[in-house]
């Protein structure tokens, strides 16, 4: 699972026109499944790896205090959350001049472990929580404040992994 968080004033996503999620303080999460995560079904070490990274989110310390000093979290600040499906996280362009997306999660397995995650999202952040909708093209607008990109990564090879 791959996750690029960023803290906004405020983020939308509107689907043929028609906003369908948006929040104001916050942080807005692209979120990508891998091949190897569609082995997370019940209590799999996969799964167990995605509610670790799922768990970094409300506590990240990126939001400034009123020193301006990343010392607050998403629940100090009263922030929501907005979640965005994008299985182009795991695009691969080390060949050529177009992507391959082999390494993304199959799309019926990746629909379920992003319901998954906004569920478990919702329970961690009741009433805060809003999303896109799973494999529409979605326009998607933001202010990144800072600007302030975090990447997650559950992702065996990458420094940001979790376990």
């Amino acid at each position: 699972m791959r996750i690029i968080l960023q803290r906004v004033s405020r983020a939308s996503v509107a689907v043929k026109g028609e906003v369908i999620a948006s929040i104001g303080t916050g942080f807005m999460a692209l979120v990508g499944f891998g091949a190897g995560d569609e082995a997370a079904s019940g209590e799999s070490k996969e799964r167990s790896r995605i509610l670790t990274l799922l768990e970094k989110i409300p506590v990240l310390r990126v939001f400034p205090d009123e020193n301006g000093r990343m010392n607050k979290n998403l629940t100090d600040c009263d922030g929501e959350l907005l979640l965005v499906s994008q299985f182009t996280l795991y695009a691969d362009c080390s060949r050529g001049r177009r992507p391959s997306f082999q390494n993304a999660c199959p799309p019926e397995a990746a629909a379920q472990l992003f319901d998954f995650f906004c569920c478990e999202a919702e329970k961690r952040l009741p009433g805060k929580v809003r999303r896109g909708v799973f494999g529409a093209t979605m326009d998607v607008a933001l202010v990144n404040s800072g600007p302030v990109t975090i990447c997650l990564s559950t992702d065996e090879n990458t420094e940001s992994e979790t376990s």
